[in-house]
């Protein structure tokens, strides 16, 4: 028979466990925990703000607001450190109130050790287009030839779409969007990318040891962010999925970045939507078709869907 002080010591070893494995996991429908999820803002901050919103999300009643400032001192970010050691998968679903523009953006940012201090591996947009960078270098992947962007996707403004990525200890990296892969965001040893001889396929390793959601802009863009149902963990989870645990027991706390106020309560799961198709035109450089596409398969005005691959066609 286990005594209560051993029960109480296998309980908190098992904590321990969950979280030295870096399972994380949040829908906000019990609020903004800013212990879990801190405020990150390298260098400077200045008129970037983040928010608990209760008028949007992807499922529930709650979303992560980042509002961003133009200009690299207008960046904000909330995260966490809590990450695996081996292999990272992540999954958010992200909703931009603008379409990412031909300018340089950041909007996930994760320090890696591997860079150097206080350098980051890059998600965000340049040329309208999904795309990471390495801030020691300034590589992108895909590279940002005619080619190369039509390899990536765009992100629809004002719409949650399910973005997931994995980084490999071996330098793999792969990307999807809405559950469909992203050829053009696809590195490592086993990659076949003809777009990534800029990032160097295997030569370089990711190292992260934190996640932020957010806002960076390198020059005048400004846009606004919202953040749902994230999972970082060390296998993929996919979209349908709100927990990478069953249940967690969470603490409301406060919904700006000024003040705190804390009331216990307990996690509600979300159901996901299945993404469906849309009448709505396709802006420009925006997916059009391709297996297993569900979005819109028409071009705004002055664009036509032009077939790149089984996978993926794209207005142009």
């Amino acid at each position: 028979m286990f005594s209560v002080i051993g029960s109480t010591a296998l309980l908190a070893l098992a904590g321990l466990s969950s979280f030295t494995n870096g399972q994380v996991s949040d829908d906000f429908e019990n609020g903004w925990d800013q212990t879990k999820w801190k405020t990150y803002a390298p260098d400077c901050n200045q008129g970037g703000s983040i928010s608990l919103d209760t008028s949007t999300s992807h499922g529930g009643s709650a979303s992560m607001k980042v509002v961003g400032a133009g200009g690299y001192c207008g960046h904000i970010f909330f995260g966490t450190t809590a990450i695996p050691s081996g292999d990272v998968y992540v999954r958010a679903w992200v909703k931009p109130s603008t379409a990412l523009t031909a300018s340089h953006v950041t909007f996930i940012t994760m320090p890696d050790s591997g860079l150097g201090t206080n350098k980051h591996l890059r998600i965000g947009g340049q040329s309208q287009i999904l795309m990471y960078n390495r801030e020691t270098d300034d590589a992108t992947l895909p590279d940002l030839s005619p080619n190369g962007i039509a390899a990536s996707v765009a992100l629809k403004a004002g719409q949650f779409q399910c973005l997931e990525y994995h980084l490999g200890t071996d330098g793999t990296i792969e990307t999807w969007l809405d559950g469909t892969s992203i050829s053009g965001l696809q590195a490592g040893p086993n990659a076949s990318n003809p777009y990534s001889a800029q990032w160097g396929n295997g030569s370089y390793k990711p190292s992260i040891t934190g996640i932020y959601f957010g806002w960076e802009s390198y020059g005048g863009d400004t846009n606004t962010f919202w953040y749902d149902d994230i999972s970082i963990g060390s296998s993929r989870v996919g979209c349908g999925a709100s927990q990478v645990s069953s249940t967690t027991t969470r603490t409301t706390l406060s919904t700006s970045t000024t003040g705190i106020t804390s009331v216990p309560s307990t996690t509600t799961t979300k159901t996901s939507a299945a993404p469906t198709s849309t009448s709505a035109a396709q802006v420009k450089y925006g997916q059009c078709g391709g297996t297993g596409w569900t979005g819109p398969t028409t071009c705004v005005s002055g664009s036509t869907c032009t077939y790149v691959n089984d996978w993926y066609s794209q207005c142009l």
